[in-house]
């Protein structure tokens, strides 16, 4: 397939199972043909394309002979085990109609906790494009628990769009967007929303879903578009059941677009900050003084031992831990160069070292 140009644009696709089996346990190969045909379409535009997938489990059912969605684990582990083969098969088998390759990448909450693991992740995606090759996303729930899973893919995709500095993400849904009012049982909806701030109302109108194949709803796509949206990438929800599909984050560009978008609140942390803000592991925390919530967060300073008024919790070197201040608010996460008894140690002093450097220091939103 030609393309247009290359890497204009990194864009996360998320999919959906409802949109791939229809809300029943196996893929409908109408529905994969149409998504794909959209993806296609993308990369023939030049944008480079990350999707992260849906689908494992409710395609894994049918193997192990069941007709609904299981609350064992063990048997919800066993079904995305059988399932994402399958799933893996049918994405290559369409996608090389277009002449387009793609790769598996499995994925739980503990390789964004840990940092290696996280740009391990991060340099395998941005490999794979570099190659002209489409990484496939999902959840490694063969082998989650309740600790490690994001939950939901909408999640997972504000994440991975997050680590990778996408330009925007795009979640797929069997309806056109978000509606001022509708109704999930009869269908019935109001005005389709186009291009709309996260508000509270908006995040009202979100609703979960009764399909037994499925996780979560509206509600997590809103929830998803918040994470992007704060992280400075827009989001657009729509639907890919359209025949055609026109996308543009581009705010104010004029540019005709499918779906509601959500723009970008504020402008995006570099990797790092983000990693330390919003994907590292918490082992502790320490509470300062209202001088040095003043100097991390207006002046960009390093965190001294002379500003912290409590260690909490025990931590080693090098762990990021949560800062407070004495009314026990979290603002900023960072990783600290001492360990938690060194700290009592120093708590109020001077000493050479900062605490945490501010390089490795992220404020929150």
């Amino acid at each position: 397939m030609k393309k247009l140009k290359r890497y204009s644009q990194k864009i996360v696709v998320k999919v959906g199972s409802s949109i791939l089996t229809g809300g029943g346990t196996t893929i409908v190969a109408e529905n994969l043909k149409k998504v794909v045909g959209h993806i296609a379409h993308f990369c023939q535009e030049g944008k480079s394309i990350i999707v992260v997938t849906s689908g494992a489990i409710a395609s894994g059912l049918a193997v192990l002979g069941l007709k609904k969605k299981p609350k064992e684990l063990e048997l919800l582990q066993a079904a995305a085990a059988a399932g994402q083969n399958i799933l893996m098969q049918s994405y290559s088998h369409s996608l090389s109609h277009y002449g387009l390759k793609c790769a598996q990448i499995l994925l739980t909450k503990e390789d964004f906790q840990d940092r290696q693991r996280y740009l391990n992740a991060r340099n395998t995606i941005n490999a794979l494009l570099k190659c002209s090759v489409i990484p496939i996303i999902n959840e490694n729930d063969a082998i989650s628990i309740d600790e490690i899973k994001f939950g939901d893919n909408d999640t997972l995709s504000a994440r991975v769009a997050a680590a990778v500095e996408a330009d925007g993400l795009l979640i797929l849904t069997d309806i056109e967007g978000v509606y001022d009012r509708f109704n999930a049982k009869t269908g019935a909806r109001g005005n389709l929303l186009k291009d709309t701030p996260i508000t509270p109302e908006v995040e009202k109108m979100a609703c979960g879903t009764d399909k037994d194949s499925c996780v979560g709803g509206m509600s997590t796509k809103i929830a998803a578009a918040k994470i992007a949206t704060r992280q400075g990438i827009p989001t657009i929800i729509t639907s890919s059941n359209l025949d055609s599909l026109s996308i543009s984050f581009k705010k104010d560009s004029g540019e005709y677009f499918d779906g509601t978008r959500f723009s970008a609140v504020a402008a995006a942390k570099n990797s790092k900050k983000h990693w330390l803000a919003y994907e590292a592991k918490v082992k502790g925390s320490l509470v300062v003084d209202d001088g040095a919530k003043k100097a991390l967060i207006d002046g960009g300073k390093s965190l001294l031992a002379c500003g912290i008024h409590e260690c909490r919790e025990s931590f080693k070197q090098g762990d990021v831990v949560a800062i407070c201040d004495k009314q026990g608010q979290i603002f900023a996460k960072g990783k600290v160069n001492f360990s938690s008894s060194d700290i009592v140690s120093i708590l109020g002093k001077k000493a050479k070292k900062e605490v945490i450097h501010c390089d490795e220091l992220s404020i929150l939103e």
